[in-house]
């Protein structure tokens, strides 16, 4: 009896450990937002994600692409970074890291709100740094770009983004932008 109680608490604590890992906190002006990785299912994208966002190529980047009812896009750490030299909203969204282009890890995932997707070029296999939320379903997303993700906890605050221009394909004046992205 003793043996299987060990066993279940080894198996509690460490289920307890790849949860923590697969955790990242997206700290926004309005609050802190709780991510779920899926490294079962996007193991090369998490993967990316945490590494950018541990070295913290997020921090500071803006969200350029904002569109009412549909996505928050972010993630250019080339151009997108508010803090950087290099920061040109007008080219926000054009760049990467410098990193490879990762290849695609389609899956049955949906893209239903609070969902992590990547984003890329008409390349399939074109996803580098940057990635989108849905603010609520977009099924003529699935088994076409790479969900990763989604959140857990703090929707509201994603929910708060500054929304783009519709008909400058939501391109954001003056836009928010992350404040942090690190694992838990």
């Amino acid at each position: 009896m003793r043996l299987i109680i060990n066993i279940l608490i080894f198996f509690f604590l460490s289920n307890q450990t790849i949860a923590k890992e697969n955790i990242m906190i997206l700290k926004l002006k309005d609050g802190d937002v709780k991510i779920e990785l899926f490294s079962d299912i996007a193991p090369n994208h998490v993967e990316r994600i945490k590494t950018l966002a541990n070295q913290g190529k997020y921090d500071n980047v803006v969200f350029h692409r904002v569109i009412d009812g549909f996505m928050a896009q972010t993630g250019d750490v080339q151009f997108g970074n508010s803090s950087s030299e290099k920061f040109n909203l007008a080219r926000a969204g054009t760049g990467g890291s410098d990193l490879p282009d990762l290849n695609q890890e389609f899956s049955n995932a949906p893209h239903e709100r609070g969902t992590l997707s990547m984003a890329r070029s008409s390349n399939p296999n074109s996803a580098n740094s940057q990635f989108f939320i849905c603010f609520q379903a977009a099924p003529f997303l699935d088994r076409q770009y790479t969900v990763f993700g989604k959140v857990v906890e703090g929707m509201e605050f994603v929910d708060k983004i500054k929304r783009g221009d519709e008909g400058q394909n939501g391109s954001v004046e003056d836009p928010d932008k992350i404040i942090s992205f690190k694992s838990l």
